[in-house]
């Protein structure tokens, strides 16, 4: 069995993309019966060098005379974006082709629509590249995890973010400081507002919240913040009381409520996950059947995510060859009866840094404050200086 494959994108992860299915073309035969052709390459830019041998007449700058070429039985949209990525998908499923993308931020705000289409003309949709790169989570949740009622979800899924903590703890970097080596080493785009804002990380907590818990695609519910508040004066203090500063984003079903959020977490420093450094990922999913278990690894990069779109492409390739069909298979949430918590309702513990003057009387004011709102206080931490002058103070 032969399939057409036709790559919308050749950026970055397209490039991965295609070079695994070059190099590795024999082997996935070996191992499936099915080989892979790549038909066509769409891309603005056909010009430049990336490292990989395609026939001229296979390069295009034209997406269309992908999706309308009925020889192609896969298209891959790897431009990322709203649009015209979403168009370009919705225009491949009316001609009846399967779709694989990596597209976190179009399937998190538009998917709704775009699963809807794909169930009517009955095709499917890959989407494992969408979340942590090259760590299978989504066929983890789909499929080997498939038996369990999900408790929680949590997990570092934004690799910039997670290398600036890094710099941060470890080498006492600024924020600023990090964030300008994250870019120089292409770890962090000119513009990163997504990577440090959590907004990223946010449209993949989405879709994983999504296939636990059933749940419609949610963004607009979903609380998030960024790293970029967190100051090396947080790191130090965390450290101090036994924590690490880490991006998480964390989803978890209590009492026919679903958490949703995207913040600034300070991790025990002996959990595993708060050892996860660097611009590695790792999602913690927490099921009643399986316990606790963790997936690791290459959040981004041309082969990590390529390897994901690959997995997508021959999983697809697969389920037709076995007369699968796409519309029973096709999951995305539509519960109704689980509500997404807003962040005003959510208790947890909490951190508090002060510039306090350091006079008598001080410290039990605010003490005074939180025992009013009925908030207990852990532990406490100031640092003093000469009577009179401004202080950290850590709660």
């Amino acid at each position: 069995m032969s399939v057409n494959v036709g790559v919308i994108g050749f950026g970055t992860v397209g490039t991965g993309t295609i070079k695994i299915l070059l190099e590795n073309n024999s082997l996935i035969k070996e191992r499936t019966g099915i080989s892979f052709n790549i038909k066509k390459v769409a891309d603005l830019d056909i010009e430049r060098d990336r490292g990989v041998k395609l026939p001229r007449e296979a390069l295009t700058t034209k997406a269309e005379e992908i999706i309308n070429d009925p020889e192609i039985d896969i298209v891959v949209e790897l431009i990322g974006g709203i649009h015209p990525a979403k168009e370009f998908i919705l225009k491949a499923i009316e001609q009846g082709k399967h779709v694989v993308t990596a597209n976190k931020a179009l399937l998190a705000t538009e998917g709704q629509e775009i699963f809807d289409a794909a169930k009517e003309k009955d095709v499917f949709i890959g989407f494992e590249a969408s979340v942590a790169g090259g760590i299978p989570i989504i066929k983890a949740l789909r499929e080997g995890l498939v038996a369990n009622n999900f408790l929680s979800i949590y997990g570092i899924i934004n690799g910039t973010s997670n290398y600036i903590l890094t710099r941060m703890s470890q080498d006492g970097m600024d924020f600023q400081d990090a964030l300008k080596e994250a870019q120089q080493k292409g770890y962090a785009e000119a513009d990163p507002t997504f990577d440090i804002e959590g907004i990223d990380a946010a449209h993949k907590l989405t879709i994983l919240a999504s296939l636990a818990f059933g749940i419609p695609l949610s963004y607009d519910k979903l609380y998030c913040e960024g790293i970029s508040k967190v100051t090396a004066q947080d790191i130090r203090f965390a450290e101090e009381l036994g924590y690490r500063i880490k991006l998480l984003a964390i989803s978890k079903a209590v009492d026919g409520e679903v958490e949703m959020r995207v913040h600034p977490t300070m991790v025990p420093e002996d959990y595993l996950i708060s050892k996860v450094d660097g611009v590695l990922n790792a999602v913690y999913v927490v099921g009643d059947a399986v316990g606790e278990t963790m997936f690791y690894g290459r959040g981004a990069g041309d082969m990590p995510t390529g390897s994901a779109v690959v997995s997508d492409i021959v999983d697809i390739a697969q389920k037709t060859k076995e007369g699968c069909s796409a519309a029973e298979t096709l999951y995305i949430g539509k519960r109704t009866d689980l509500r997404v918590k807003p962040i005003d309702e959510i208790e947890s513990l909490y951190y508090f840094r002060f510039s306090a003057i350091d006079r008598p009387g001080v410290l039990s004011k605010i003490s005074g404050i939180f025992g009013e709102n009925q908030i207990s206080i852990a532990s406490v931490i100031q640092k003093g200086r000469r009577v009179g002058e401004a202080v950290p103070l850590v709660i």
